[in-house]
């Protein structure tokens, strides 16, 4: 497998909310696109893991990836050591990918941003020729970092107001996790779950950026290194 673009993220469902739009996006201009979660999310408060894995593979389906992979890293166990990083590598190695989005390296979740960290020294250590893995070396060319609500201005933002409904029908296949039943509503502690402000939240995040931009929705992005333009005449949204 040769990946143009493998979104790696802590969770099944992680990928749909920040960066679900353009890996549509990408698969609908031909890129081969994939998936890597690092935990099957043994430890969220609702669902189990067989039922996340059925929807996760699910959402694959919707958003057009070639392939979801899971690590199997523990849930709330995510650090960046030997073990896991090398865990990670094979995959890079097998998948090839051009691109990687990460998550962002700051967060509410120790897993989210532990998992960006996690994801760049991987990414880095399946070039290495002795790395003790299998497979052959390989780097992938560039690393850009995705985010659901940092407030740090994103380098860039990708329109995703065509893709936006079907991002939301990806995310929603996650029943376990947004759309609860009565009876577990019910049975829960009172942990504040931010879950259930998906919808809203989604949205008005979605808005945000995209008004940054000038369209109806957008994902954020962010890159360590500088960005190059060729063509400034050819610069899209609008100044004046």
């Amino acid at each position: 497998m040769k990946l143009d673009l493998l979104a790696i993220a802590a969770h099944p469902d992680d990928v749909e909310l920040t960066c679900g739009g353009t890996l549509i996006k990408m698969a609908a201009l031909g890129h081969k696109t994939g998936i890597l979660d690092l935990t099957q999310g043994e430890m969220g408060t609702r669902g189990t893991v067989e039922t996340r894995r059925k929807e996760a593979a699910a959402s694959a389906r919707i958003l057009g990836v070639k392939v979801r992979d899971n690590v199997g890293l523990p849930d709330a166990g995510l650090a960046v050591v030997d073990e896991q990083k090398l865990a990670i590598a094979e995959h890079i190695r097998r998948l090839r990918p051009h691109t990687v989005i990460l998550p962002y390296w700051e967060g509410r979740h120790p897993d989210h941003y532990t998992a960006g960290k996690l994801g760049y020294e991987a990414c880095f250590l399946a070039g290495l020729q002795k790395l003790p893995i299998d497979g052959e070396p390989f780097r992938p060319f560039k690393v850009i970092y995705t985010t659901f609500d940092h407030p740090m201005r994103p380098s860039f933002v990708v329109d995703i107001t065509r893709e936006f409904p079907r991002r939301q029908r990806a995310a929603l296949t996650f029943r376990s996790q947004f759309r609860p039943t009565k009876r577990e509503l019910k049975a829960m502690n009172k942990v504040y779950v931010p879950l259930d402000e998906l919808d809203r939240r989604v949205e008005l995040m979605g808005r945000h950026y995209g008004q940054m931009i000038g369209v109806g929705y957008g994902e954020a992005f962010f890159v360590k290194e500088m960005m190059q333009v060729e063509d400034v005449v050819g610069l899209p949204v609008r100044s004046l």
